[in-house]
C-alpha cells in the first residue's frame, strides 16, 4: 500500500507539472500572438511608451493534515491536496520616468484572474463593522462582486488601477505620484507571484501588512542613498488597508516610508507603515509598521530580516478566547529569509518566522473562509467545513525551504518558455495558542506540514 500510495502521489505531480507547462506554454503562445497582430496592423506599443505583458502562475500542495480542503490560515497556497491557478495576470502601464528635468505621465492596470484573487480584492470595507460587529452588506462596487461569488475559489480582482505623474523638482531629481488604485509599498513579500521566493507567504505579510491602497501616493529620491513615500489613503474601514473607489471616502489616512541604500547597493534599511481611524463610524485608530532590513553576504547570498507591528484600537472580538469583548488588538511577529544563488538559474532558500496574534484578531482559519463570508454570516468557500472560520490569541511559527529553478536554459526551451521558473517547497507550521486555548488550526491539528509545487511563467 504504501509503495502504491507514493506511485500515486507520484503521478499526480507529475500530471500537475505536465499540465502546468502546458498550460503556460500557450498562455505565453497566445500573448505573443496577440502582440504580432497589433504589430501586423500597425498598432505599435512602443510608439506610444505602452507595455503589454503579464505571467501565469499556478500550484499545487500535497498535505496529509488537513480535513476540509484547506491548509488552514495558509493563504494564496490554501488549497489541500489539488491544483489551483493562482494568478492569470495581465497588465497594461506607460512607464513614468524616475529622474529628469521633464514633466512625464503615466498609467497601469492590472486584471488578475484565479484563486488569488480573493485575496487582492479591495475588501478593506469587512461585511461586520470591525468596532461593533454590525453586519454590513454594501461592501463597495469595485472588484468584489465581478464574478465567480457562488463558489469563492477563483474570481476576478482589480489589484490596480493608478495614473502617475513625474514632477521634476530639480534638474535631475522629482517626485513620482500615483492616484488612484495601487499594491502597497510596505513590507517585503507582495501578491505578484513573480515578486516572491517562495509559493506561500510569511504570516506578517498575510495578515500584518495592507496589500493595497486606495489614494495617492508621492515617491521622492532625497539622495543616492536616501528615499521617501509619502501618501494619503481613503476608501477603508479597516485603517486604510485595501480600500475601493466608492465607500469610506471621508476616512483619509496617511502612509510613509523611508528607505537608505549603502553606496554599493548591497544593504538597505527600510522603514514604512500606515495610520488612519479605522472607519467614518468609528475615529480609533488603527496602524502599523514594518521594518526590512536586506543584505547581500556575498554575491550570492541574500539575507532579509523583517519585523511587522500593528495596532487596532476598541475592535469587536469573537474568538476561542474573547466573546462579544471590546479592546485593543496588536499583532507582531519578525521573519527572515536566506538565499543563495547556486547558478544564474537555481537558487536554495530558507525561511523561518516567529508571528504573535496577541488577541485573535487578525489570523483565521480557513483564511478563505473568513473572506468569503457575507453579512449574513455565510461563508461562500466551506467546502467539506460545516463550521466558519476561527481565531485564538496565538503563537504560529513556520519554517519554509524551497527552490527556484529555471530549466528554459538546460532545456533549450522556445522564447516563450525561457522565463519559466519552477518552485518545489517544504513548509512546516505549528501554532502554539495563548491563554490554555485547545485551538488547533490545522484541519483539528496544531500543526501541518506542506510539500508543494508551482511555476510562474511571465509573459
Amino acid at each position: 500500500m504504501r509503495i502504491n500510495s507514493k506511485c500515486r502521489k507520484k503521478g499526480i505531480f507529475a500530471v500537475i507539472v505536465g499540465l502546468l507547462l502546458f498550460g503556460m506554454s500557450s498562455a505565453a503562445v497566445h500573448a505573443n500572438t496577440t502582440m504580432n497582430f497589433l504589430d501586423k496592423y500597425g498598432l505599435n506599443l512602443d510608439q506610444y511608451g505602452l507595455k503589454v505583458g503579464g505571467w501565469i502562475h499556478g500550484g499545487a500542495t500535497f498535505n496529509t493534515f488537513q480535513t476540509d480542503g484547506f491548509n488552514g490560515p495558509v493563504t494564496f497556497a490554501d488549497q489541500a491536496n489539488r491544483f489551483q491557478l493562482n494568478q492569470l495576470n495581465l497588465f497594461m502601464e506607460r512607464p513614468v520616468v524616475t529622474e529628469g528635468s521633464s514633466w512625464d505621465i503615466g498609467f497601469r492596470a492590472d486584471f488578475l484572474f484565479g484563486t488569488d484573487a480573493i485575496f487582492a480584492q479591495a475588501f478593506g470595507n469587512p461585511a461586520f463593522d470591525v468596532n461593533n460587529g454590525r453586519p454590513l452588506e454594501d461592501r463597495g462596487n469595485w472588484d468584489l462582486d465581478i464574478c465567480c461569488n457562488s463558489s469563492r475559489t477563483y474570481g476576478i480582482a482589480i489589484p490596480q488601477a493608478f495614473a502617475e505623474v513625474y514632477a521634476p523638482i530639480t534638474d535631475s531629481r522629482g517626485v513620482n505620484v500615483k492616484i488612484g488604485h495601487f499594491y502597497t509599498p510596505i513590507g517585503y513579500e507582495s501578491v505578484p507571484a513573480p515578486n516572491n521566493f517562495f509559493y506561500t507567504h510569511a504570516y506578517t505579510m498575510q495578515y500584518g501588512e495592507p496589500f493595497t491602497h486606495t489614494g495617492l501616493l508621492g515617491e521622492y529620491a532625497i539622495t543616492d542613498n536616501w528615499s521617501m513615500v509619502a501618501g494619503a489613503l481613503t476608501g477603508s474601514a479597516t485603517g486604510g488597508w485595501d480600500g475601493n473607489f466608492d465607500k469610506q471616502l471621508a476616512n483619509w489616512g496617511g502612509i510613509g516610508g523611508l528607505t537608505w541604500t549603502s553606496d554599493d547597493g548591497d544593504t538597505s534599511l527600510n522603514i514604512s507603515g500606515t495610520g488612519s481611524t479605522t472607519s467614518t463610524r468609528n475615529s480609533s485608530f488603527w496602524g502599523m509598521f514594518s521594518i526590512v532590513l536586506k543584505h547581500m553576504i556575498t554575491s550570492k547570498t541574500h539575507f532579509v530580516l523583517q519585523h511587522d507591528h500593528g495596532f487596532a484600537d476598541n475592535v469587536l472580538l469573537n474568538n476561542l478566547h474573547f466573546t462579544n469583548v471590546t479592546k485593543n488588538a496588536e499583532w507582531y511577529g519578525i521573519n527572515m529569509h536566506l538565499y543563495y544563488d547556486v547558478t544564474s538559474d537555481l537558487s536554495v532558500g530558507v525561511r523561518g518566522e516567529w508571528f504573535r496574534d496577541r488577541d485573535g484578531f487578525r489570523v483565521f482559519s480557513p483564511a478563505r473562509v473568513s473572506l468569503a463570508t457575507n453579512h449574513l454570516g455565510e461563508s461562500f468557500a466551506l467546502g467539506g467545513s460545516t463550521q466558519l472560520a476561527t481565531s485564538s490569541p496565538s503563537d504560529y511559527y513556520a519554517v519554509t525551504l524551497g527552490l527556484n529553478w529555471k530549466p528554459g536554459k538546460m532545456f533549450n526551451f522556445t522564447d516563450s518558455l525561457r522565463q519559466l521558473n519552477i518552485r518545489p517547497n517544504f513548509r512546516y507550521d505549528i501554532a502554539d495558542p495563548l491563554h490554555g486555548s485547545s485551538f488547533r488550526p490545522f484541519g483539528g491539528n496544531n500543526d501541518q506540514v506542506l510539500m508543494s509545487l508551482d511555476a510562474i511563467l511571465p509573459f
